[in-house]
């Protein structure tokens, strides 16, 4: 597929998607949010990628949504698209909503904030697994002050990644948070100099991708996104039955053996 508002590669087992709308700040449209979705699920079915890294082109990560496209919506049009059919309550419907996907991809992913993230760019930022920032980074929710709610689940994720308390203040006052507290408050996971986040989010990766089980990193993620839906117990059987699982694939025994024989690993994802 040919992208028009990202940049999609892959080497050494490392998927990157490139916000690419420098003079815009990466602000968000329909299309880039075509062309993400479709980068997504074609690193998630790639044998070849172990890792996925979501950045922004130039001086930042996604600045919020393109305010011209917003001016340009048709009220009518905006009832239309919310009137949405039922999900099956047999399935688990939190993965099916516009945004939801990225829990469901098999792969970590890391955000590689390099600059502001805003609005739904701090949507995008709270979906993927880990975030690493410049140190310079300013962060927003931004709806409150354009007269929005907390929108595409942000309600969900927030509170889970910072707390209640700094939920609410994050989102009620839409203020400014620098990089500094960012951190401190566990919005992010590591700051960087702006010179060395390519590099240090890079050597992460890379880590991931050469000596961690594509297997045991899957099974991790999923466990880590359905503990909000399941009592101790509950969570206790599945990783038992899961610990069985991994304790016959051959990544165990590569695990062991590369162990044992001092040497880097050659995990297969089985």
């Amino acid at each position: 597929m040919a992208y028009e508002h990202i940049r999609y590669e892959v080497s050494d087992k490392i998927a990157t998607i490139t916000l690419n709308r420098p003079d815009r700040m990466n602000a968000w449209t329909p299309i880039m949010e075509r062309d993400v979705r479709h980068a997504m699920e074609a690193s998630n079915a790639d044998g070849n990628v172990r890792v996925i890294v979501l950045t922004g082109a130039g001086r930042a990560f996604c600045a919020g949504a393109d305010m011209d496209a917003l001016k340009g919506l048709d009220p009518d049009d905006v009832r239309r698209a919310s009137n949405l059919p039922p999900f099956d309550m047999n399935r688990r419907p939190d993965w099916q909503t516009r945004y939801g996907y990225y829990p469901s991809i098999k792969k970590p992913i890391i955000a590689m904030l390099n600059g502001a993230t805003a609005g739904i760019g701090l949507v995008h930022a709270l979906y993927c697994d880990l975030r690493f920032a410049a140190d310079n980074t300013v962060f927003t929710t931004a709806f409150a002050r354009r007269g929005l709610i907390a929108e595409h689940g942000i309600s969900w994720m927030l509170p889970r990644i910072v707390g209640h308390a700094n939920a609410l203040d994050l989102l009620l006052s839409a203020r400014r948070v620098s990089s500094e507290e960012a951190l401190r408050i566990g919005l992010v996971n590591r700051l960087s100099l702006p010179e060395k986040l390519h590099e240090e989010t890079y050597a992460y990766a890379r880590d991931l991708a050469d000596f961690v089980s594509p297997s045991a990193m899957a099974v991790i993620k999923r466990q880590l996104y359905e503990v909000p839906f399941q009592t101790l117990a509950e969570a206790t059987i599945e990783a038992n039955r899961e610990m069985m699982v991994a304790l016959n694939g051959s990544d165990f025994r590569e695990g062991v053996a590369s162990f044992m024989e001092k040497r880097p690993p050659k995990f297969t994802g089985r």
